[in-house]
């Protein structure tokens, strides 16, 4: 088949593309009775460029999946700029999460001092700008100001690209509402003048009314994702301030006047049967196994579960339980002690002095053990009354 001159009468040009004249046998003779203007020209991508195309489609999508790989890099390096900060004042990290819309770095406990909160809340956003100016340096003298704005997953300037999305990553966390940064860096300046609950109340406050807000413009626009980041906002600012009333709340309270003291115990020899028949006769989930005096392992009820449907009810306590397990002392603050029990990721924790058991603490009994208390906050006190002489 014959290359044709473009139709505009520009020849040598884009020699990547055919234009064929459909006439008679498909050659340029004109049959008769047939007018000029009647000649049809069509545009066909020729073998050479489709293999172009076709290569450069794979190009992007591997340039696509590296991009995408990095930015979950950066989000890693962002958490180790709380995890090294937080390190810095003696506060363990204990793992690193990675979601689909950022991070998180669950530490062991938030600093007490706001001026250490400010620094590990500020850590990480302050690794997006340092990752940004450095690739603005590298950027800037190729970079055309109408490209920024725009990141482009498939295709485009990969440095430049990330360079934007630093730049979005750090003011993103910086907005003022839990549990992005900017929410604690919010409680932390406002804990230098309030004290801690307070500050936690107004800020939490605050990102719950930007919540509100990303609402509206996701409904105006209207855009999912905001959306998505106002219900994340606004569940993630009532945790904390949940978080922070119940640990006020235990603050300065003894261990032994939360536990529970009416339990049950197994012993190792003990069938996992016997256990059933306490789970069905109570409310206790698990059991701490008992020697003699001595607290020897917890029988968890997702053990107990695991257990029954691989070895049935005849298999001993002792095959089964945990023999590594936490436990805590009365006089401890109950404060303390509910963190150790967030800490092991556990239902319970056996309450021992010297060497002998004497109470259970679970979080169903210190939830139960604060509402109690915000119901007695909240009776009416009784009215002094004087009798007349």
């Amino acid at each position: 088949m014959s290359r044709a001159t473009r139709p505009d009468g520009v020849a040598g040009q884009h020699d990547d593309y055919y234009y064929h004249a459909y006439l008679l046998h498909n050659r340029f003779h004109f049959a008769k009775n047939v007018p000029a203007h009647s000649l049809v020209v069509k545009r066909e991508y020729s073998p050479r460029c489709t293999r172009l195309a076709q290569r450069g489609r794979v190009a992007d999508a591997l340039m696509g999946i590296v991009f995408i790989i990095t930015i979950f890099g950066i989000v890693v390096l962002h958490e180790l700029g709380h995890a090294l900060a937080a390190r810095r004042y003696g506060i363990r990290t204990r793992d690193i999460t990675l979601l689909p819309i950022g991070g998180v770095a669950r530490l062991e406990r938030m600093p007490e001092d706001p001026r250490q909160e400010l620094v590990v809340a500020l850590a990480g956003p302050a690794v997006n700008v340092a990752l940004a100016a450095a690739l603005l340096f590298l950027v800037l003298p190729t970079m055309q100001f109408d490209q920024l704005g725009r990141v482009h997953v498939f295709g485009g300037t990969f440095l430049l690209n990330l360079f934007l999305v630093n730049v979005w990553m750090a003011a993103f966390n910086l907005i003022p509402a839990f549990p992005m940064d900017g929410g604690r860096v919010l409680r932390a300046l406002l804990a230098m003048r309030f004290d801690y609950v307070r500050a936690t109340q107004v800020a939490a406050g605050i990102g719950q009314f930007l919540a509100l807000g990303f609402v509206v413009a996701g409904l105006l626009l209207p855009n999912p994702f905001l959306l998505f980041i106002a219900l994340f906002v606004w569940l993630g600012a009532a945790g904390e301030a949940s978080m922070v009333q119940m640990k006020n709340a235990l603050g300065g309270i003894p261990i032994r006047q939360v536990m529970i003291t009416n339990y049950q115990t197994l012993a190792p020899n003990d069938p996992l049967s016997r256990a059933v028949e306490h789970i069905l006769a109570g409310f206790q989930q698990d059991f701490p196994v008992v020697d003699g005096d001595r607290v020897v392992g917890v029988l968890t009820r997702a053990d107990l579960l695991a257990a029954l449907a691989q070895r049935g009810t005849d298999a001993l306590v002792g095959e089964v339980m945990q023999r590594d397990f936490m436990t805590a002392d009365p006089a401890e603050m109950a404060e303390t002690v509910f963190n150790r029990l967030q800490e092991c990721n556990c239902h319970s924790l056996p309450v021992v002095q010297n060497g002998r058991l004497i109470g259970i603490l679970t979080a169903d009994n210190v939830g139960e053990f604060l509402m109690i208390q915000a119901a007695l906050r909240k009776a009416t006190p009784p009215k002094l009354q004087f009798s007349g002489t």
